[in-house]
Parts: C-alpha cells; sequence; structure tokens
C-alpha cells in the first residue's frame, strides 16, 4: 500500500523546516550603529528551530539577559533544497519570504565578543525567532525593494529598505549554500537595519513589510 506522504506546506514554515541560517552586519548604517566593521564576507550563525515563535505565541526572555533587543529582518525561505548554487540561479530556489525577529541578548553577546566565543547564548535561545505569516514569492518581484518597520508599544523604532543591504539575497544564498546544504522549509535571515535596541516584559512588539505583511507579539518571561 503506497503510504502517502505527510504534505508539508512552505506556509507554514515554521512547524516543519529543519535551519535558521542568520546573517550578521549586512546593512552599513547598523553596522556603525554597533561600532562593527563591514567584513568582505557575510557573518554566519545559526538558531534552532525550536527558536521559531509564530504569531500568537510570546517571545521569552533568556532568564540569564538583562538586555534583550529586537533586530529586524526579511527572512528568506528557501522552497527546494540548495547546495552550491551560483549566484546567477539563486533566486530559483526561494519559495518565498517572512518577516523574522533575530532577538538577542545583547548584554551576552557583548560578553561573547570579548572572550572570542560563539554567539550561541546570545542569539540562539528558545523562542529568538519570531516569524510572520509566510508571503509567496510571487507576491515579491523584487525583495531589495522593500521597506522594513518595527514599533515597541506604538512607537517607531527601526525602519530600513532591504536595496540597503551590503550583500544581495542571490550573494547570500549562493554563499550560506556552499558551506551548508540549505533544504525546502529552512530559512535565512538577511540581517537588520539600523535602530535595534532593548524590550522588557509585557512591551508589545509590532513589525512590517510596508503593504504586504504585519505581525505582533508579547514580550513575556517564561516560567521557569
Amino acid at each position: 500500500v503506497a503510504v502517502m506522504a505527510v504534505s508539508k506546506p512552505l506556509s507554514r514554515f515554521w512547524e516543519w523546516g529543519k535551519n535558521i541560517v542568520c546573517v550578521g552586519r549586512n546593512y552599513a548604517d547598523h553596522v556603525r550603529e554597533m561600532r562593527s566593521a563591514v567584513l568582505s564576507e557575510p557573518v554566519l550563525f545559526l538558531k534552532p528551530s525550536t527558536a521559531y515563535v509564530p504569531e500568537g505565541s510570546p517571545i521569552l526572555m533568556p532568564a540569564y539577559s538583562r538586555n534583550l533587543h529586537h533586530e529586524l529582518e526579511l527572512g528568506v525561505v528557501m522552497g527546494k533544497r540548495c547546495r552550491a548554487a551560483p549566484e546567477s540561479a539563486a533566486m530559483d530556489y526561494v519559495g518565498g519570504y517572512a518577516l523574522c525577529l533575530d532577538m538577542t541578548a545583547r548584554d551576552v553577546q557583548d560578553e561573547c565578543k570579548k572572550k572570542g566565543l560563539p554567539w550561541t547564548l546570545a542569539k540562539s535561545f528558545t523562542a529568538s525567532c519570531p516569524v510572520s505569516a509566510f508571503v509567496p514569492k510571487e507576491k515579491i518581484p523584487d525583495p531589495h525593494n522593500l521597506k522594513l518597520w518595527l514599533k515597541v508599544n506604538g512607537e517607531l523604532r527601526q525602519e530600513g529598505e532591504t536595496s540597503s543591504m551590503i550583500f544581495s539575497i542571490p550573494y547570500i544564498i549562493s554563499y550560506v549554500s556552499k558551506i551548508i546544504t540549505l533544504e525546502e522549509g529552512d530559512i535565512i535571515l538577511t540581517g537588520t537595519p539600523k535602530g535595534v535596541g532593548p524590550v522588557k516584559e509585557n512591551d508589545e512588539i509590532e513589525a512590517g513589510i510596508h503593504g504586504l505583511v504585519n505581525m505582533r507579539f508579547k514580550v513575556e518571561k517564561p516560567e521557569y
């Protein structure tokens, strides 16, 4: 008897997608506000799939941090398996997009940087990757022509244009896929524009891609 393949809709990538690959330092204005150097290659780090927070669930503050920051990012959702893709063909592997937050324990990250340690504790904790509804590829003919915005408690904190990215999306996909094989449902977070800043318990974060998608999250302390 043929067993039907379990349907895995791309529109619910956060329920089954495995890999969350993040790019650091991809907007010059954010690089400046962090007093970092622009690099000749993207900085990569990973989040576990348990970092996903769909709308309706809260962002959880890690108990070991006193300075949790929001970072607003365009996420690129892979539509098929991608290994060492050439830049010229990279967009063929895209299934769609989502707006994402790369929640960052800034105090922990500062310590990691000082010690030359990886950023795992600062970036990869449970509920560190809130995501919007899926936006199909057809709705975004040019992902480098989007306006992103984020408000905390109604106050505008981040506003950026994807045209300001240092590394383009095809470049990033090609670069990542030469290091990490990407699979259907995986997502790449493409970096944050300037305006990152702290949130506290009970804050409400609202964010959007202008004209396409909005999302809203509450910040909570976990019960443990």
